[in-house]
């Protein structure tokens, strides 16, 4: 009888996993690929798979993370049991159907976090500070950095002196750069490490000595890669403005849609840590494949419709506009990824979407609309404590474990 309630909840923490992944993928995922869907530089249907395929690829290569820091950096002093595991997703998937119905962009990493947080304190477990002053922090500088970020970028896009086929590969450049030095699984790492990077793996081929602690095989493959970046971008902008932008718009997609994928995973797949990596003894690849899935089949089944409602939205925006709010999102992503912590990407998105509306003299969002979402978002975190705990005490109560 305990075997068969231990498998039974099994498979219920599972599904409501995918149910997570799911919902993360059909509506956290879209941002990337709207700009480039409303400059008509890829159809909505071919935006929607490479959406999937490469937020799945994203999950599954850089997820381990915060999948960890979600499912075990939370709380101390308890594990967190596939029933505690299963209360903490549904109160985090209600909290995510609530603002797709309401109209309201509720923080999926808001609500996992707060809702994890809850069962764990029910569990009996004691609070993480430490981990809870890293996140805040952190959070609490994504707006005004994403908004700083966006608004330098547009300011550079809109000078006059700096023509668009100079300032559109500047930033494939950065980009490209940025990508030389993101962590991956598949990729081995010189240092011993569970992922590497293309600049620290390619470095390694030519060892240099440091120079004042600076790996310069590193920087030099850096360079190398910013540089391939700015000139492909640059010559299809000199063949035609409007192509190399669009071309741009595309690549700055996958690699935000990758981003994404990446830091959002670990909000379905870290609940269920203890369960698989401790109780049921597996990889923790095998879950980050089982959120991988999850995350395809929402972007598949969920993003078209919501890519059409939003790349109208980034057509209004412009293209200057658009590529601001991108850029901020995927440094900001991967930033995160790194340090382990969960984030939302629409919190990203929309400060960017603010910081580069400033650059042209208006935000173009009411600030009561900010205000209103700003309150909506604290709320989110505070009440998801709350509906965590009791939830799983209600579920416990009513199994008598």
């Amino acid at each position: 009888m305990v075997a068969v309630t231990f498998w039974a909840l099994v498979v219920l923490a599972t599904a409501t996993g995918l149910v997570t992944a799911w919902a993360l993928g059909a509506n956290s995922n879209s941002p990337p690929f709207a700009p480039a869907i409303g400059a008509n530089a890829i159809s909505t249907m071919r935006a929607a798979f490479l959406i999937g395929i490469l937020a799945a690829l994203g999950a599954l290569t850089q997820g381990g993370s915060i999948s960890e820091t979600v499912g075990a950096g939370l709380i101390n002093g308890v594990s967190i049991t596939s029933l505690a595991a299963t209360a903490g997703l549904l109160s985090a998937t209600a909290f995510m159907a609530f603002g797709v119905y309401s109209g309201y962009p509720v923080p999926a990493a808001f609500a996992t976090t707060g809702a994890m947080v809850g069962v764990g304190l029910s569990l009996g477990g004691t609070p993480a500070f430490d981990t809870y002053r890293r996140i805040l922090t952190f959070w609490v500088l994504v707006p005004p950095v994403s908004g700083g970020l966006a608004y330098l970028t547009a300011t550079v896009l809109r000078r006059d002196d700096i023509p668009e086929t100079v300032g559109v590969p500047l930033l494939a450049g950065v980009v490209g750069g940025i990508v030389a030095n993101v962590r991956l699984s598949v990729i081995p790492d010189p240092a011993g490490g569970s992922q590497g990077s293309i600049a620290a793996f390619l470095g390694s081929i030519v060892e240099t000595p440091p120079v004042a602690g600076v790996e310069l095989d590193v920087v030099v493959v850096t360079l190398a890669v910013a540089a391939v970046s700015f000139q492909f971008i640059r010559r299809r902008t000199q063949e035609s403005v409007d192509r190399g932008v669009r071309t741009f718009l595309v690549l700055l997609g996958s690699v935000v849609a990758f981003s994404s994928g990446g830091s959002q995973v670990g909000l379905a797949t870290g609940p269920l840590e203890n369960l698989y990596r401790a109780e049921l003894g597996l990889p923790g690849i095998a879950l980050l494949a089982i959120g991988s899935v999850g995350i395809l089949g929402g972007a598949w089944m969920g993003a078209p419709r919501l890519l059409q409602a939003t790349s109208r939205e980034y057509a209004q925006l412009g293209v200057r506009r658009s590529i601001a709010a991108l850029v901020p999102g995927f440094v900001i992503a991967q930033t995160a990824i790194t340090l382990g912590i969960p984030i939302s990407f629409n919190n990203i998105i929309i400060s960017g979407v603010i910081g580069g509306g400033l650059a042209g003299g208006s935000a173009g969002v009411s600030r009561r609309k900010i205000g209103v979402t700003l309150l909506f978002w604290v709320l989110t975190l505070v009440t998801s404590v709350a509906i965590g705990f009791g939830l799983y005490r209600l579920f416990a109560t009513v199994l008598g474990v």
